[in-house]
């Protein structure tokens, strides 16, 4: 009943088609990311639990809301993730940063050796949470140019999304605020 409901509030919105839903979401992302690995998926879910979103952002997930956020919110995580980016709940964020930051931190990858100021900039604004527009206004550099270097960033750590991203710079401590205080 709870999936009739979201079908009908996204099928509501022009730009939205509905094509399926899954039971169990953990094992659709895996077939359809084995199908197709540029495939975006949304889990939706009343689980919070960490387990089950770590798990799910391993699986590929680009994105994962819990039923109890607003509609709105919803509708808008689907046209985030359909436009090529990721989200967490902010009710899942929190928790997702501070378990990664217990975990031990393996070395940051060799390819940041070869990033350019800028890239290193704007991969600190990703794991910040900002957005492409944010990032450009931080920055001084349009919308366009903010998303051009956010795909190099992407393409040259082999990463399928900024959520990708921002685990990457947390799990390897790349910005630390306590090792980059004045």
């Amino acid at each position: 009943m709870v999936r009739a409901g979201f079908r009908m509030l996204l099928s509501g919105e022009q730009d939205i088609d509905v094509v399926t839903e899954a039971r169990d979401g953990l094992e659709a992302t895996r077939r359809i990311i084995a199908a197709n690995d540029a495939a975006r998926i949304l889990i939706l879910t009343t689980f919070g639990l960490d387990e089950y979103v770590y798990e799910a952002l391993r699986a590929g997930d680009s994105g994962f809301v819990l039923k109890d956020d607003p509609p709105e919110q919803l509708i808008a995580a689907v046209r985030t993730v359909a436009a090529g980016d990721a989200l967490l709940s902010p009710a899942i964020t929190k928790r997702v940063i501070k378990q990664f930051a217990r975990i031990p931190r393996p070395a940051p990858p060799e390819e940041l050796d070869e990033f350019t100021a800028r890239e290193k900039d704007i991969l600190r604004l990703i794991a910040d949470g900002l957005s492409n527009t944010e990032i450009g206004q931080q920055l001084y550099i349009s919308e366009t140019t903010a998303k051009t270097h956010v795909t190099h960033i992407l393409q040259k750590l082999g990463l399928r999304d900024r959520v990708q991203a921002v685990v990457l710079a947390y799990q390897t401590g790349l910005f630390d605020r306590r090792s980059t205080a004045p």
